[in-house]
């Protein structure tokens, strides 16, 4: 598994994630809360299936130009 989620966006993806797992935790929200698992593992691993699939990468290319 080539890594196709960029630094910030897995900050993101993990944030966004613990707080619907802490909202359902707490049943601020309905059960749906609990989906925040997925974007948390995806953040964790820097891998997103979806994104493989489609072909898209949210990482930064390194410069590749001869110095």
């Amino acid at each position: 598994m080539k890594t196709n989620v960029g630094g910030i966006e897995r900050i993101l993806r993990i944030v966004i994630g613990a707080v619907l797992v802490g909202l359902a935790a707490t049943n601020t929200v309905g059960w749906w809360g609990w989906l925040g698992v997925i974007p948390m593992i995806t953040g964790f691993i820097g891998w997103c299936p979806p994104y493989a699939i489609l072909g898209i990468s949210t990482c930064s290319m390194k410069d590749k130009s001869p110095s």
